[in-house]
Order: structure tokens, then sequence, then C-alpha cells
């Protein structure tokens, strides 16, 4: 029968089951004429007991890596690791935080390989993997020379920059984006480039100093320590600084004896009291790891976020369009283009044309709402010429894609020197909520008025979220002016009412859309008609229905 718990302490679920032959006392059998041909790291790997039938794939020797794709492929399906869900509901407004899970425990402990086991089982699509290893504090040039003689104590909380961490899950937890440096192990140096994340459903963040911050630790949801033995800590650290971090065994068992084994005894091992649940045995326990995703399921659930298209198609009905929509004049030039490009029998050649005169217009009007100031300018002739100029820092362009995309031109065409961003959004067809894939914004954009472009605007989901984006980039709401050829009114109603002082400018508002989200009467598939591309098996609108816009 197990011990009963020791008051004060968190629960210990049982270790896992050993096969038959297996345990810390019986490492597997060697054949001695295979280990004289492997090198001193490989050797170590067979003293290690096996994870899931397989070994581990070598890991890389910085922290993050900007070529790394922002999916987690396990066996049984894809997760992003990068991009974002909505974190807002159909009005705007901020949805509850990320769930944020801790993983504490020693040095090699098997904490990667955990956090990855939970967010397998979890099933959930968003997650982001926070690793302490990226927030070591830049070294002076003598903690440098330290370093490199295996003599500065990484394993000190003294080593890793809280307050750097703690800013940066703050943020995660809200959704914005935040930028997380980029180590190398090999210089013990941060790297010049810094990568980019946003928050997810949930947020994995491990080290080994992850309950060592009580700033840090309010920010947990979930304190989970995994507790495995200290000599199968020491020969996975071994092979991991011999064969991933170019180090000597000579050095890394000066550093452990030096460094890490004190480091466990005085600061690692007493956070084992403030965790939630201990695992023995980390990555071998699975039935400990199936009792962690059944807790995290049920606290999931009460923060499920679902995206309500009815209730944002329903939210303004009725209702006046907004003072913040501003709807180019419809001359008889205006509403002759209108009907060349709406009729379905007119040629690729021709959409391309008046579509594009279309936009010349649509962002020519748009910079009428620029701030401007006054300003005295000299003439050739030597006379004063009172006039005005732009009073903003810069303009930027971003466009959702594709169709967005198609507005840059003309926009380069009016705006000098505009710099140029994009985004990628998708509707997740299961749950019917916009995703962020993708984005490539300037830096410093939050100091710019910034032009947002897409086609067209049905439902609004898309173009909130971008502007959702825009924000969390910290680009003030009354910088972004929204451009469209042509929007439904719902859009322009969903888009004003979550964000009031955004401007909408488009060349047409039609009054409706369809059971299927398109515009009525409308353009068509913008993107389809415009890039030559075959239409979608259903006829969707992919502009409309696929981008949710």
């Amino acid at each position: 029968m197990a011990a009963p718990p020791v008051p004060g302490e968190a629960p210990r679920l049982p270790p896992a089951p050993a096969a038959a032959g297996d345990g810390p006392d019986r490492p597997p059998e060697r054949s001695e004429t295979a280990c004289e041909d492997r090198s001193s790291a490989e050797s170590l790997d067979r003293l290690l007991p096996a994870v899931g039938g397989r070994r581990s794939p070598r890991k890389r020797t910085t922290s993050q890596c900007k070529s790394e794709p922002p999916l987690l492929r396990t066996s049984k399906r894809t997760i992003y690791t990068a991009g974002r869900p909505p974190w807002y509901n159909e009005h705007g407004t901020q949805s509850k935080e990320a769930f944020a899970i801790g993983l504490g425990g020693g040095s090699a402990s098997g904490k990667t390989t955990v956090a990855r086991m939970i967010i397998e089982a979890l099933d959930v699509p968003w997650v982001v993997l926070l690793s302490m290893d990226s927030f070591y504090k830049v070294l002076t040039t003598q903690q440098q020379e330290q370093a490199a003689h295996n003599n500065f104590n990484f394993d000190h909380p003294d080593a890793f920059d809280f307050d750097l961490i703690v800013s940066t899950l703050k943020k995660l937890k809200q959704g914005k984006s935040v930028k997380v440096p980029v180590y190398d192990f090999t210089t013990h140096s941060r790297k010049k480039d810094w990568k980019t994340l946003y928050g997810a459903n949930v947020i994995i963040f491990e080290g080994i100093m992850a309950f060592a911050d009580k700033a840090l630790l309010e920010l947990l949801d979930m304190k989970i320590f995994v507790d495995t033995d200290s000599d199968i800590r020491l020969v996975r650290r071994l092979r991991r600084d011999i064969s991933e971090r170019g180090r000597d065994i000579e050095g890394v068992i000066k550093q452990y004896n030096k460094f890490v084994k004190p480091a466990f005894d005085q600061y690692i091992q007493p956070t084992m009291r403030v965790a939630d649940i201990v695992v023995p045995w980390g990555s071998g326990n699975t039935v400990a790891i199936d009792l962690i995703v059944q807790h995290m399921h049920s606290q999931l659930e009460e923060r499920k976020l679902r995206w309500d298209m009815a209730a944002l198609a329903s939210a303004h009905q009725c209702h006046p369009l907004p003072q913040t929509l501003s709807v180019l004049k419809s001359t008889p030039q205006v509403r002759g283009m209108h009907t060349i490009i709406r009729d379905k029998e007119t040629s690729r050649d021709e959409f391309i044309f008046y579509s594009k005169r279309l936009m010349r217009l649509l962002i020519e009007h748009a910079l009428s709402f620029l701030p401007f100031q006054d300003c005295v300018v000299q003439t050739p002739q030597g006379q004063d010429y009172a006039g005005k100029c732009y009073a903003g820092k810069q303009i930027t362009g971003v466009s959702i894609l594709r169709a967005g995309e198609t507005m840059e031109p003309a926009l380069r065409a009016v705006c000098k020197d505009v710099r140029i961003g994009t985004i990628l959004i998708q509707t997740n067809q299961l749950t019917g909520e916009p995703e962020l894939h993708y984005l490539r914004l300037p830096k410093d954009i939050s100091d710019d008025h910034v032009i947002l472009t897409d086609c067209t605007v049905s439902t609004g989901a898309a173009a909130m979220m971008a502007v959702r984006v825009l924000l969390d980039h910290d680009v003030p709401e009354d910088k972004i002016f929204l451009l469209s050829l042509l929007m439904a009114e719902m859009g322009v109603h969903s888009v004003a009412y979550a964000f009031p002082r955004v401007r909408i400018i488009t060349t047409a508002v039609d009054k409706r859309v369809n059971d299927l989200f398109r515009i009525i009467p409308g353009i068509g598939n913008f993107g389809d008609r415009y890039f030559g591309t075959d239409a979608a098996p259903d006829g969707s609108d992919e502009e409309e229905v696929a981008s949710a816009s």
C-alpha cells in the first residue's frame, strides 16, 4: 500500500510500471564489440530506459531556431506552435486567458519530453512550448571566459532573466505577440535573432527554475514537477552535452559536480513542495500523464471559446451604418466600373484592369483621412505657398492574404516608400473560428499609420482578427484604416462595433449575405477571378468563406 501523502506536499503520482527485466538497477545487456566501435556519446544512449520504444531525435544546439516550422507533428495529428486563435469574441472583447502549465525538475529530468507527451494527448490545436533555456542572461566578457572553462554556474537562479520571463508569459497569456531570445548553448550567448511567438490555447513553460520566482508562480495555472533519478539525469546530461553541445566528458562531469548537483539540492528540489503534481520517472509514467491530461481537459472546457458566426450575423441588424465608414462617392464612373467587375461574363483581363482602377481611386480616397499639418514652401518663382504635409511618421500597408495582396501595387503607386506587411488568416472548418497562420510585419510598426487591405469583407471575422493582430503589435486603433473594394453591411457593423476608432473605407456596401455568408449581390470569388484559379468544388467564395472575411 502506498504511503500517505505528507501534509503540505504535492500529490505524488504512481511510478510507471516496469517491464520485465527493466528498471534502474538492471541496464540492458551490451555487446562489448559493438561498444568499442561507438563514440562515448552513443554508448551513453544504451544506459537510458527507452521512451515509447524509440530514441528521441537529436535536438538543435539553440533554444529556438527561425528555420524550425511552426508545427508539431505527432503520431496522431498536427499541432500549431505559432500563429494564434482569435482570443476575442464576436464583440471584439478579450476572452479568457490561456491555460499556463509549469514544468519543473532537475536538469535532464525529461521535462521537454513530458511536455510533448502532454501536448499530443491534449488534442488542442494551438500550443506554445516555452523553454526557460531561452532566457539565460547575457554574459559579460569575464563570465564568458568562465563558461568556456566550465566555471560559470548556469544552474543558479541569478543566471536567468526572470523579469523578461514574467513579462513574456504575461503577454502570451493575453494572446499578444512576444519576442523570445534565441540562445546558443555552444557559445553561451544570445543570438542576434529573436523569435516571435503568440499565445495559444495552452502554454507550457518548462525549466529547472520554473518554480523559483514568486511572480512567475502566480502566472501558472498548473505546476508539475518531473522527478527523475539523479543517476539517469546525469547520464542524459552527459549524452546531450557531448553529442549536441560539443562538450568533453571531463568538463561535463566537472560542471555537474561543481554546479548542477548542488543547485538541484539547494534550489530545485525544494520547489517540489509548491507543485500541484509530482510525476515520478518522467516521460515513462504514462499513467501520471493521462491523469494530468484529464484534469486539463476539464479546465480547458471552462475556458473554451467558440466563434459564433450566427451571433455575429445578427448582432447589429437594422442599425444605421457607423460614422467611421466612408464610401467612395458613387459617380457614374465608379458605378460603371462596378458594373463591369460584378458581371459574371467579364473577361479576366477586364476584371483585373477595372479592379486596379477602383483600387487606385479607393486608396487615394483613403489618404485624405490621414493627418495633415500646415506647412509653407517656396515656389520656383520665389513665392511662399501655404500648403499641407503629412503629419505622421510613416505609412505601412498590410494585406490580408490572398486577395488583399492585389491592392499592394496601387498602394505603392500612390505612397512613396510605403512599407508592406502580410497576414494569412484562415477559418477552422470545425469551429468556424478565424485563425492566424502567418504574419510578416515591418519593425516598429506601432508608430505608423497602417492601411489594412482585403478586397471583400463579408462577416468581418478575418478583418477583425487582422485588426486584433495589429493592436497586439501596439498599433493605436485610430491609426488603422481598413480598405476593401466591397463590404457587406454585416461586416461593416461587426468591425465598427468591435473597434469603434478604426476607419473603414470602401467603394460599395451591399446589404445582405446569404446562408453561406457570401455577399449578395456581391462580386463573386475575387481571388479566383483575379488570379485565374479554379473555384472551390462546392462553389464557395474563398475570400468570404475559407478566409471568413
